[in-house]
């Protein structure tokens, strides 16, 4: 029994698994920061196993859903361009601003700051899981992650790749928006881990 607990633990390690990389540069640059502003790209990341563009999964989605109940389709997309700024966006920054408050960190992320550096948070791919009660399959959200000079945005001082962060909640979640926003929720978390790390 010991042996099969251990197991699932194991396995759920490996589903659960993400991988954040530090491409280039370093944390010296935020050592002595206190605010950062953040910009969110949603513009170019593909979806699914199939690595499809955004707006293919949107248009395969709708059509799926408007099979079971006509209108449908139109009422879900509506959510979809909504989670963007309504869910995503504020999961991330909520997150972030959360872990490095409890470490006491004095360093806070938030959109529209006129500042020295801005974080640029690309969303390159999300696979948004599902819940069938029983079983489930979190979502998936891979970013990278940009610390640019503002008044120079090609200046890059640090660039991070986040692949894979887990989105899920304890219990049902039924929402595909909601998961992925959970995901962003992770990949924020294990960002914000990684600048106290590295910044003590």
């Amino acid at each position: 029994m010991k042996k099969l607990i251990i197991a699932c633990f194991f396995i759920s390690g490996v589903i659960f698994a993400q991988d954040m990389n530090v491409v280039q540069g370093n944390f010296d640059f935020l050592k002595d920061q206190k605010e950062v502003n953040v910009i969110f790209d949603y513009s170019d990341f593909t979806m699914m196993k199939e690595k499809m563009p955004e707006a293919q999964y949107v248009q395969e989605h709708k059509a799926d859903l408007d099979k079971k109940a006509k209108g449908n389709g139109n009422i879900w997309e509506k959510k979809w361009i909504a989670a963007k700024d309504q869910i995503w966006t504020p999961k991330f920054l909520e997150i972030a601003n959360t872990v490095l408050t409890k470490e006491k960190k004095d360093l806070n992320f938030q959109e529209g700051l006129k500042t020295p550096y801005t974080l640029i948070v690309k969303t390159v791919w999300l696979f948004p899981g599902w819940d069938a009660g029983i079983m489930k399959q979190p979502a998936k959200v891979t970013t990278n992650l940009k610390f640019v000079d503002s008044a120079n945005k090609s200046n890059v001082l640090l660039e991070i790749t986040s692949d894979e962060a887990p989105g899920d909640q304890w219990g049902s979640n039924f929402s595909n928006e909601s998961r992925l926003g959970e995901g962003y929720a992770k990949t924020a978390k294990s960002m914000s881990k990684l600048i106290i790390k590295k910044t003590k």
